[in-house]
């Protein structure tokens, strides 16, 4: 005979007066966590008690009721309770719904408190997530949630956002398929395709981290911070209809800028704006880009302009400002830390004094009629106007009008001089906007093969560039490759151009990648010009002297900045038809000539500041080399994780990967110690790989003459 099953008899319920009620020393509850006594009463003030008290009658010495109950499970919704009562907003004998338990119950009171908390299920942050997008369905706004939740607006957005992602990605979420961080990267775009997509990639490949999930759903956008997006202005984008995407959940320095196109004609337009008023000041021509390469306006006049005189007032407030910085830093030059007010004032007055001293120069308009002006973006993201440079198609004119000026009597030096921003008497200029550098072609061949000409071009004009630098700051270096050069030619009947152009001509880079302009070596090497040329004498005439009075020191310092301008490292294209190129013994002293420069004066590229990215390398190589790179650079295992990635994909990946590892391409690294036996006559070494040229171009590596030719997928 089957035994009965022992029914469960649950614990009766009913309203007891709060003032029937005491907190038990049994809760287990002793540190203060989550939702603070203050907020919850006013949520219970809001809903009333949403959860019954758990209490058991009191007894006395004799083991008799005495009509007071006691609190083991619920003494934070006591507590809230109590507070109401003292803010008289409860009456003292309002009614409790409670739980009655039996004084002898076999479970004891601590148990009962424990099992509340313990056996309770936490709600899953998805459910938060899909409760907050119903209130805002409801009709109520952020700040209404996070009134009703007791939290800040910002989580009520940030629970928005998670709950906005798409429905497939919040279902692996669910599942425990992603981690919240994971879905918090997810949230920078609303693009449902773009997230699935990214997901299916990354979760593939293994390498699925939140920040790689960032980079590549912005990869196609620009960042905040980028000089386009500065010189334009966020707000003006977003006014022109572009749209931003916003990390709500870590710093994104302002976000992403996602409609290139249209930040791009934004910036193509007000930078044509600011020419058209530049061009009012009697320019004959206006060049304009956003960036102009390294050594643009090399082989041009530069106009002395001379400072604008400033008013009475003006001058006034320039003093005032000096003043008021030179008094601000004598007063915290002991200071271990300025006060954040006083920082800032600082800042202020630097500001407005270099905006007094970095004004327009003025111009003559006898020459400024013969000379342009270059209009671009700086680093900053500012307006960067070069002003006064004399072509040298305009050269024979603007001596002419030198000897017979065009207007003005002779002498007369002040007034008919012209200001940025006043028209002259000149026709119009002629206002060319800059194009930008041909698309990469694909090449699907992954061979490893010879490094495409043109890129060996750019990465050598990198070597070229920070070669200078290092030999202008090693004097005794560039005094023994002047003597080298200057013996050569003395002592050598046969004359072959080298590494050093001791005329010095000033050695052009035909091939320039983005960005090294504003490299560091460019940097120093514009720096260290400028310092000289404010210096030296205008008058060619003084020159000697002032040349002839500098100190040995001085002078080796400065011999050493002429020479390094001299520098040509450049991988160029063998002639084989002796034309006028470069031969392949030519090229092959040059290049050893370098090495040997390069070991003089201890070069590291890394250091100079090249690191492989895509748009300097790894864009430009076959996949074959990416993984080559990633290979030597951090082992086999790494490769293995980018190997069945697209190009594209690949190459972002691989930037990441080589960041910070110094690794180098072939063309820069440093230059192996061997007999250099291209000057003592004898037949050059063969040429490296990356140098080789096997006499006939095949399809897949010739270069077109007007387009440049990369070995790309």
């Amino acid at each position: 005979m089957a035994k009965a099953v022992q029914k469960i008899k649950l614990s009766s319920s009913r309203d007891i007066p709060f003032n029937k009620l005491v907190l038990s020393q049994s809760n287990v509850r002793r540190i203060k966590a989550g939702i603070s006594i203050e907020d919850l009463a006013e949520d219970i003030a809001r809903r009333t008690l949403l959860q019954s008290l758990n209490v058991r009658p009191v007894l006395d010495a004799e083991g008799q009721e005495t009509g007071m109950f006691e609190v083991p499970a619920g003494g934070r919704r006591y507590r809230a309770l109590e507070l109401l009562v003292k803010q008289k907003r409860l009456v003292r004998t309002a009614p409790v719904p409670c739980v009655v338990r039996d004084a002898d119950a076999d479970v004891s009171a601590e148990e009962d408190s424990l099992a509340e908390n313990v056996q309770r299920a936490a709600l899953h942050p998805l459910d938060q997530f899909r409760a907050f997008q119903t209130f805002r369905e409801q009709g109520q706004s952020d700040e209404d949630i996070a009134a009703r939740f007791f939290v800040s607006v910002n989580v009520v957005k940030q629970r928005l956002r998670l709950a906005s992602v798409a429905p497939s990605l919040l279902d692996v979420y669910a599942e425990d398929g992603m981690t919240l961080e994971q879905l918090m990267a997810f949230t920078v775009t609303g693009d449902h395709a773009r997230q699935e997509q990214v997901w299916e990639t990354v979760s593939k490949s293994g390498n699925d981290e939140a920040y790689q999930i960032r980079r590549m759903l912005t990869e196609s956008t620009v960042r905040a911070s980028d000089r386009r997006a500065q010189f334009v202005g966020v707000e003006a984008y977003e006014a022109a209809g572009g749209t931003v995407l916003r990390d709500l959940f870590e710093s994104d320095d302002g976000g992403w800028l996602q409609d290139v196109p249209l930040l791009e004609r934004l910036v193509t337009d007000k930078l044509k704006t600011e020419a058209e008023t530049i061009a009012a000041e009697g320019w004959k021509w206006i060049d304009v880009a956003i960036c102009f390469p390294y050594g643009h306006d090399h082989g041009m006049r530069e106009l002395a302009g001379v400072p604008a005189d400033l008013t009475a007032d003006e001058q006034s407030t320039y003093d005032a400002l000096r003043s008021e910085y030179a008094t601000l830093e004598a007063k915290y030059q002991d200071a271990d830390e300025l006060p954040d007010e006083v920082d800032v004032r600082l800042g202020e007055i630097e500001e407005a004094i270099a905006a007094f001293e970095n004004r327009p120069h003025v111009f003559d308009p006898a020459e400024i009629v013969h000379a342009g002006a270059f209009v671009s973006i700086d680093s900053e993201g500012e307006l960067l106007v070069e002003r006064g440079y004399v072509r040298d198609e305009d050269e024979a004119a603007y001596r002419a009008a030198l000897v017979e000026p065009e207007s003005g009597e002779e002498g007369d030096d002040d007034d008919g001089r012209v200001e940025g921003g006043e028209p002259g008497s000149a026709p119009r200029a002629v206002i060319t906007v800059g194009r930008g550098q041909p698309e990469a072609d694909d090449d699907e061949d992954d061979g490893i093969k010879p490094l495409p000409d043109r890129l060996v071009m750019e990465l050598t004009a990198h070597r070229t560039l920070a070669l200078r630098d290092a030999l202008a700051n090693n004097p005794h270096v560039a005094m023994t490759a002047l003597l080298h050069k200057l013996c050569t030619d003395a002592f050598f009947t046969a004359y072959v151009p080298g590494c050093i152009e001791a005329a010095v001509r000033h050695v052009q880079l035909p091939a320039q990648a983005p960005g090294l302009k504003d490299s560091a070596s460019a940097t120093s090497i514009d720096e260290r010009h400028k310092a000289w040329s404010a210096d030296m004498p205008d008058d060619e005439a003084a020159l000697w002297d002032w040349l002839a009075a500098l100190d040995e020191a001085s002078r080796t310092t400065l011999l050493a900045h002429c020479v390094s301008f001299g520098v040509n490292a450049l991988f160029e294209k063998v002639d084989r038809y002796d034309g006028n190129g470069v031969s392949s013994h030519g090229l092959r002293r040059r290049l050893d000539q370098a090495d040997r420069l390069v070991r003089a004066v201890n070069l590291n590229m890394v250091e100079a500041g090249w690191r492989p990215t895509v748009e300097n390398y790894l864009g430009r190589v076959t996949k074959s080399r990416i993984l080559e790179a990633v290979r030597e650079a951090k082992g086999e295992s790494s490769a293995q994780l980018i190997d069945h990635l697209k190009k594209g994909e690949m190459a972002k990946e691989a930037e990441r990967l080589l960041d910070d590892t110094g690794w180098l391409p072939e063309p820069l690294r440093p230059a192996e110690t061997t007999s250099e036996s291209n000057d003592s006559g004898t037949a050059a070494d063969p040429l490296p790989e990356f140098l080789t040229d096997d006499g006939e171009e095949s399809d897949e590596t010739a270069e077109d003459e007007h387009a440049h030719a990369v070995a790309a997928e």
